[in-house]
This record gives structure tokens, C-alpha cells and sequence, in this order.
């Protein structure tokens, strides 16, 4: 029988779901926000919520039971140094979910699930100008 099942299958096997799951949150690690399905971050918000709260306590066995959970060390590393410290002061809520409206292909609620207390990173880095390019190029008249 189905009572009391809180969370939901996706259609997928157990360990194809938990694989889904830990990708979502290492995306989410890397990324500090990630666009999804509203279903989909709901699930992935747990587990980011329980990794946090892992993180904080900062011992060996917490990280390596990261590592059992999320699979990529360098993303658990990156939880611990990075993102568990500026979650210190919070006792919980460190991810926030922004509803997107529906996505165009299959009109599927999409959602924004991002850390609360973490800027997003920008990806697009812009080169400073040097002074020999600003001579080349002619300012318009």
C-alpha cells in the first residue's frame, strides 16, 4: 500500500531517481540557482537542505556521507568551504524556490530553486578595456 509515501517516484527507478536528485544539487552547488521543474526542486530543496545541515557540522564522517550521497568530491568540497559557512548563522531555510510560470514545449510548471543567503555566480566576465585599445578604436562622431 501507498500510505504516508511523502515523495514522489518521477516515473523513475530508485537508483535513477537518487542520481537525478544528487545531479540536481551538485548543478545547484556549482551554479548557486538552477531552473527546473516545479516537482523537481521541491525533491532536489530536501536534499540540498539536508547537505547544508550535513555540512555544518564540518566532521569527517559528515563529508564522506556528502560524498556517499552527492558522488563528486570536489562539489562536497565546495558545500563545506564555500556554501555551509555563509549558512551558519541560519538554522534552516537555505534554499528558496521562485515559481517561472509554465515552460513552452509541454506546459510544465517551471521554478527557480537558488540559496537564499548565496549570490548567483556570473558567467560572463568582461575584459577591461586597455588604453592602446581605446586609441585604436574611432569614437563615433
Amino acid at each position: 500500500m501507498r500510505h504516508k509515501m511523502v515523495s514522489t517516484t518521477f516515473g523513475r527507478s530508485s537508483a535513477h531517481r537518487r542520481a537525478m536528485l544528487a545531479q540536481l544539487v551538485c548543478c545547484l552547488i556549482e551554479e548557486k540557482r538552477i531552473e527546473t521543474t516545479l516537482s523537481r526542486a521541491r525533491a532536489a530543496r530536501s536534499l540540498a537542505e539536508k547537505m547544508v545541515t550535513l555540512a555544518r557540522t564540518g566532521t569527517l564522517a559528515a563529508r564522506r556521507k556528502a560524498i556517499a550521497t552527492l558522488r563528486r568530491p570536489p562539489m562536497v568540497k565546495t558545500l563545506f568551504e564555500q556554501i555551509a559557512p555563509q549558512c551558519q548563522d541560519r538554522s534552516g531555510g537555505y534554499t528558496r524556490i521562485i515559481k517561472c510560470g509554465a515552460r513552452r514545449g509541454d506546459n510544465a510548471p517551471v521554478a527557480i530553486l537558488e540559496w537564499v543567503s548565496i549570490s548567483p555566480v556570473d558567467k560572463k566576465k568582461k575584459k577591461p578595456v586597455s588604453k592602446a585599445d581605446e586609441k585604436k578604436s574611432p569614437s563615433p562622431a
